[in-house]
């Protein structure tokens, strides 16, 4: 009885065994297949392939970029060369281009990309040139060839400085993050109210004016939209106003014009040279006579600008003056303009100018001994100093038009009080970035 029981717990012992142990096979098999479902789940995501990027409106997946700078002397058959692109190839591209953007126009010191295949031939598909910021030119060397002439948006942004005057007009406008633009522009309209050559140390000045940018880069400024001048406590606005479609003019707080009828110069922000006299010694032909004008010296090639709306009357050369042009404002006032290099585009007698047009580049030519202008004022048939003659101002603010400029000065002025003046130390400037100091003398 006893061996039987003993049997018998043998027996349960061992089954109970084989149980457990069955249970704990399946228990791991279990988790086993429950965690190889669960790994899919806990790998690491694969990296995704950026997608190429796409360039000029080309997709460039299967296209290599390279990107260089024209050289002097550089042509399109010499740079794509080395891009399986036959001379014969570059013949009938020149020739399809010539109306949208001839080839022969390439200039040194430009940008420009190739794409080409991604093989051992590396044939070019696409030459992109940019003649400037804004355009740019794909020449398509795919199939029977393409040209296009694209152009970039231009954004425009209202920008502000601020500062006092700390040397000079220039320096101080530069230090307060300006250009060169804006100094030329604001000496132009405050010109006939401010002796910008007297500006006193502590005088201060706000700029309201347009930016204009491509793909976030600065490309050049637009109007200056609004300014303020104080002048020894004295406050002078300035406000661009158009008067029912007419030209831009800036008034005062008043709304009296800022110009007279004529500018004061013919160059922007250029150095008198030579003044009005009626004895001055001729630097060529070696004797004192009158000199009926006022030189005014410049880089060559400066632009130089009629003073005042008027038609031209001579577009001509002689021996004396070089190119000159000679314009009629109305019964009472004419000018001249001498020693040019060159007339502008469009200039000839009987041509109608603006105010502001330019009608030559300065120059050099007939009795000169450097790069200058002579500018000549008649008044009544009579020649006189341009820079002492009192001449007429130009039309104030319309009584049908003074409600809106009321509500546009009060807009300009909120924003004026929200621009904070800052005593800003002018930067060092290089030589170069100065108004030019080119000499010469007039001779006719």
């Amino acid at each position: 009885m006893f061996k039987r029981s003993v049997g018998l717990a043998i027996l349960i012992a061992v089954s109970l065994f084989v149980f457990l142990t069955a249970a704990q096979t399946i228990s791991f098999k279990t988790e086993s297949i429950n965690n190889l479902e669960k790994e899919p789940d806990s790998a690491p995501e694969a990296v995704k392939e950026q997608p190429a990027p796409v360039i000029f409106g080309i997709p460039t997946d299967t296209l290599e970029i390279v990107g260089g700078t024209v050289e002097r002397g550089e042509n399109l058959s010499q740079i794509l060369a080395d891009f399986n692109i036959s001379p014969t190839t570059i013949d009938l591209l020149a020739r399809k281009s010539k109306d949208i953007y001839n080839v022969r126009r390439i200039n040194a010191k430009r940008n420009y990309f190739i794409l080409h295949a991604r093989d051992s031939a590396q044939t070019a598909r696409y030459f992109i040139y940019e003649p400037n910021e804004v355009e740019y030119v794909i020449y398509d060397l795919n199939g029977e060839l393409d040209v296009r002439l694209e152009k970039r948006e231009i954004e425009v942004v209202e920008r502000a400085i601020a500062g006092f005057i700390q040397s000079s007009l220039f320096e101080s406008i530069l230090a307060a993050g300006g250009s060169p633009q804006l100094v030329n522009h604001f000496a132009d309209i405050y010109a006939w109210r401010l002796n910008l050559s007297r500006l006193q140390p502590g005088d201060s000045f706000k700029l309201i004016y347009d930016e204009k940018m491509v793909n976030g880069n600065t490309i050049g400024f637009g109007k200056i939209k609004a300014a303020y001048f104080e002048h020894e406590g004295k406050p002078l606005y300035a406000i661009a106003f158009d008067q029912g479609g007419k030209k831009n003019a800036y008034y005062d707080q008043d709304g009296k014009s800022l110009k007279k009828a004529f500018l004061r110069e013919p160059l922007e922000y250029s150095r008198i040279s030579s003044r009005f006299t009626m004895n001055r010694f001729h630097p060529v032909q070696k004797r004192y006579k009158p000199h009926l004008g006022t030189d005014f010296a410049a880089p060559r090639g400066t632009p130089i600008r009629t003073v005042g709306e008027g038609v031209v009357v001579e577009a001509a050369y002689t021996r004396g003056n070089g190119y000159y042009v000679k314009i009629k404002h109305n019964k009472t006032y004419t000018t001249q303009y001498l020693h040019m290099s060159k007339f502008a585009k469009g200039i000839r007698k009987g041509r109608h100018v603006v105010q502001g047009q330019t009608i030559g580049y300065v120059g050099s030519t007939g009795l000169a001994t450097g790069p200058h202008l002579c500018y000549r004022f008649w008044k009544n048939g009579r020649q006189v100093d341009a820079l002492k003659v009192k001449l007429p101002s130009a039309h104030p603010i319309d009584k049908k038009h003074m409600a809106a400029f009321e509500q546009l000065k009060a807009e300009i002025e909120g924003k004026m009080l929200a621009i904070e003046l800052k005593n800003i130390q002018p930067k060092e400037l290089l030589a170069a970035d100065k108004p030019g100091k080119a000499s010469g003398e007039e001779g006719a």
